[in-house]
């Protein structure tokens, strides 16, 4: 079961977990776009997709119903779906700070109070965050709230159904180029924040993600619990800046 399904991460996390051979459940707001996803799959018998808002209070009844009514079970749940362009705290007013939450705090915790009682030993629950839930954040307010709170959770889960046999995890990307983030990357000033501290030669790919949750739901991730994986190039780990960064002419403030 895949949240935010239709595009980016969540995309390739489905596509790539299909590959390996699973039934996937895609969830999404776009209908059209989740009908990309089911061609991309190509196999009526392993995929199945609804379109909804996880906000809705009949969300996660929803989507579980429809993954139980197909397969009986749920083994994975990759709680993927989000969203960005976050003010700082100061900006933020209640309504934006209600959605941020709700989309990625509040739908995920009724999604996987939902999901386990559906889940046999070695199903595991993976739970996309952030490097802004790793360290402080510029701008990240609500999104930086909300993703440390999605962290936090995680761990809770690891440990109060780890002795069911039930695994979870948090996986935190860096920048990943998807049509959110090139938006983003069209500041100049966000873009050097990336570009010139990540001891990398690129940003970070929709496939990088994947198939970190492909790894997790594998055996080879089956006594991973409780931990959140960083996958950002190093740019949240080190001090590092480019050669160009350390060449530049500094402004004074």
């Amino acid at each position: 079961m895949v949240t935010g399904a239709s595009s980016g991460i969540g995309f390739a996390c489905a596509t790539k977990l299909a590959e390996m051979g699973m039934a996937v459940v895609g969830t999404g707001r776009d209908a059209e776009r989740l009908t990309g996803l089911a061609g991309a799959i190509a196999d009526p018998d392993r995929v199945a997709t609804l379109a909804v808002d996880l906000t809705d209070d009949d969300a996660p009844q929803r989507i579980v119903d429809l993954a139980v009514s197909r397969w009986g079970h749920i083994d994975f749940l990759v709680n993927n779906a989000g969203v960005g362009s976050p003010k700082p705290l100061h900006e933020t007013d209640d309504e934006t700070l209600d959605y941020f939450l709700g989309v990625m705090l509040r739908a995920p915790f009724r999604l996987a109070r939902d999901v386990i009682p559906h889940m046999r030993p070695g199903s595991a629950i993976i739970n996309i965050t952030s490097t802004f839930a790793v360290v402080g954040g510029l701008r990240g307010g609500a999104y930086s709230a909300a993703k440390g709170g999605l962290t936090a959770l995680t761990t809770h889960i690891a440990c109060q159904y780890g002795a069911q046999g039930i695994r979870a995890n948090a996986v935190a990307p860096g920048v990943t180029v998807t049509p959110m983030v090139e938006q983003r990357l069209k500041d100049p000033g966000f873009k050097k924040m990336q570009t010139e501290m990540t001891p990398h030669t690129r940003l970070g790919r929709v496939e990088d993600i994947a198939a970190t949750v492909a790894f997790l739901c594998s055996p080879g991730g089956s006594f991973i619990n409780g931990q959140t994986i960083v996958v950002d190039g190093g740019w949240s780990s080190t001090k590092y800046l480019s050669d160009f960064a350390l060449s530049s002419e500094w402004i004074a403030r």
